[in-house]
Parts: C-alpha cells; sequence; structure tokens
C-alpha cells in the first residue's frame, strides 16, 4: 500500500491540486499535480544530497590529509573549504570527449540514469517522519530493489567504455554482486522480521527502546560491511583498483563525466549510512533533540568511521571476497535470521 497524503509530496499535492482544480479537468490537475510536487521534492533532495557531497569530500580530504600526515586542502578559502568548488569549475571547464571505442548513446546515458534512480530510491527513504517522499509498506523491498540495478548499471558503463581496463571492471562489479547480494537479503529479512513488516517508519518505530544493532548485533556487523561492499568503499574498491586497473571503468572518460561519477560516490555513501541509521540505529530516535539532528548526527558519525577505513585499510582481493562472501557472511547472515525468530517471533 502507498500513500502519499501524510507525506512530503503530498503537502505539495494538496497545495498545487486545489490550485488547479478550478482551471483543469480533475484527471489532468491530479497527474500534473502529483507530477509537479516530486519535482518539487527531487529537487528539495537534491540540494541536500549536493550539500552532503560537498561538504563530506571536503572532509574526507582533510582527515585523510591529517591520518597521512598531509595537509589535505588548504589555501582556497577558509580552511580548503572552496578547494571543491575550484574542482567542480576545473573538470566542467575541460573538453568533452568520449573513447574513440565506446558506444557513445550508451556509455553517455548511464550516469544519468543511475542518478535518477538515487533520487528515486530516496523518495522511499524518510530523513524525519515528515520528510518522506512516498510511504509505503513495502518502502524497505523497493529501495534495495531500486540500488539492485545499480552494479548492473555499472556494468554496463565498463562494458561499454570500449576499454579494456573499463571491461575487467565490468566483470568485478557482477563477481561483487554475487559475493553479497545473498548475504544482504537475508539480513534485509531479519530487520523486516523483527520489526514485522518492510515499512522504514514501521521500523523506527519498533526501535524506540532498543536500537537493532544491540538486539542483532551480528546482522548490524553483516550490513555494515556488505554496505561497504556495495557502496565500493575501502576495503572493497575493488571495481576501481588503481594500482591493478588504473581507474577501473573511469579510464578514457571526460572530465565532466568523471566529476559526476564522484558525485555519485558521495550520493551512495549517503544514502548508505542513512539505511544503516535507520535499520539499525534506530533512525531519527533520541532524547532532548529533533528528529532530523539526530540522523544528520548519526550520519555523520558512520561517515567519520567509513573515512577513517578507507585511510586505515588495504584493498581486498577479488577472490578474498568471494571467499568472505559465501563462507563467512552467508553462514552468518542464516544465523543471524534464524536469531531474529528466535527473538521476535518465537519469544515474543
Amino acid at each position: 500500500m502507498i500513500d502519499v497524503s501524510s507525506t512530503f509530496i503530498g503537502n505539495f499535492y494538496k497545495l498545487i491540486y486545489s490550485y488547479l482544480t478550478p482551471y483543469v479537468p480533475a484527471l489532468y490537475a491530479n497527474v500534473l499535480s502529483f507530477a509537479v510536487s516530486f519535482v518539487i521534492f527531487a529537487i528539495i533532495l537534491s540540494v541536500l544530497i549536493t550539500l552532503f557531497v560537498y561538504f563530506f569530500s571536503w572532509g574526507e580530504r582533510k582527515i585523510m590529509g591529517r591520518m597521512q600526515s598531509r595537509h589535505g586542502p588548504t589555501y582556497t578559502g577558509p580552511f580548503g573549504i572552496l578547494q571543491n568548488m575550484a574542482d567542480v569549475v576545473k573538470l566542467l571547464s575541460k573538453e568533452k570527449i568520449s573513447p574513440n571505442n565506446a558506444d557513445k548513446p550508451l556509455f553517455g546515458m548511464i550516469l544519468p540514469i543511475v542518478y535518477a534512480l538515487f533520487v528515486f530510491a530516496f523518495a522511499f527513504v524518510p530523513l524525519t517522519p515528515s520528510f518522506v517522499g512516498i510511504n509505503t509498506t513495502v518502502a524497505l523491498v523497493a529501495v534495495f530493489l531500486i540500488l539492485s540495478f545499480i552494479p548492473m548499471l555499472l556494468f554496463l558503463a565498463g562494458w561499454t567504455s570500449g576499454n579494456k581496463f573499463g571491461s575487467i571492471s565490468a566483470q568485478r562489479s557482477v563477481i561483487m554482486l554475487v559475493s553479497y547480494e545473498l548475504p544482504l537479503i537475508l539480513v534485509i529479512a531479519s530487520v523486516a522480521l523483527a520489526s514485522h513488516g518492510f515499512s522504514f517508519m514501521q521500523i523506527v518505530s519498533s526501535q524506540s527502546h532498543v536500537w537493532y544493532a544491540l538486539l542483532l548485533p551480528i546482522g548490524f556487523v553483516l550490513f555494515f560491511i556488505i554496505m561497504l561492499a556495495e557502496l565500493e568503499r575501502p576495503p572493497f574498491d575493488i571495481r576501481e583498483a588503481d594500482n591493478e586497473l588504473i581507474a577501473g571503468w573511469l579510464t578514457d572518460v571526460p572530465a565532466p563525466y568523471y566529476g559526476l561519477a564522484l558525485f555519485l560516490d558521495y550520493t551512495r555513501l549517503f544514502i548508505g549510512t542513512l539505511l544503516i541509521s535507520i535499520l539499525f540505529l534506530g533512525g531519527w530516535n533520541g532524547p532532548l533533540l529533533p528528529p532530523f539532528a539526530w540522523i544528520a548526527i548519526k550520519i555523520v558519525i558512520l561517515t567519520l568511521f567509513i573515512i577513517t577505513l578507507r585511510a586505515t585499510t588495504v584493498r581486498m582481493a577479488i577472490r578474498k571476497l568471494l571467499h568472505l562472501g559465501w563462507l563467512y557472511l552467508l553462514p552468518l547472515a542464516v544465523l543471524n535470521l534464524f536469531a531474529s525468530y528466535l527473538i521476535f517471533v518465537w519469544f515474543a
């Protein structure tokens, strides 16, 4: 069941529909109101994502610089805060070229499609009880169904690049997907079993007293590891292994395309930390502070920890990821699902 009446989109929908009904037939007013309200929601969400990407990409460069005895961005703006802006201007001013052997139409449209899928996935994920685009009882399934298309699209990006490094990177995307997808499904099932539903609102409300990270610690650790692989953050940045594949599927791409790919990497980091916060850390639940403050604090802490892992870990070999996924993550995911059944169904 889908409910937009009490959501962020629903509020805009009611306002626009009430304005259009005197001038437009009801059917057209209904469709137009929903389309415009979703566009407004997408614009606001894009602004929030852009702010996250900008400040956390700057923060990652500063933190990693300090951890590696470097300064990081320093000269452009106070504390180097404008360095990312300078880099964006530089990338956008470069000549837009395409590899000679690339399938140019398909190669050029993949990243915009990926970004559109991310915005669509965000529509199902609430930042607060009042800031959600589409409130549905199967939101958890919808989000991970949408996200499951991302590795396949990135496979196409590498395959259609016409570059041998991109082709190898594309093959690694599929191998990585095979290694963690089944454990991911089982961990999600354990959370749904614990909350008795697939609604994010229901999952967060069921953690009002105790987080699932405490009740299902194995599931929390598994989900965190799997999300690192899903986000392709170290030690699972196998698809873009620079010492083996130069830049993987981003080898021989134009500068604006490369900038959009970096933007999408941090967008994936945002949605990954948001999902971890909602599924296992109680989402926006917390005392004293408003809901948005709590979800922001949890996202910041998780992001800082992921950045620290990037600076302190080494890349895992592809064969070791398969070994980890099938021999360790999968059995532990089954054990976690069984524990969830005992705690929330058998002894409930």
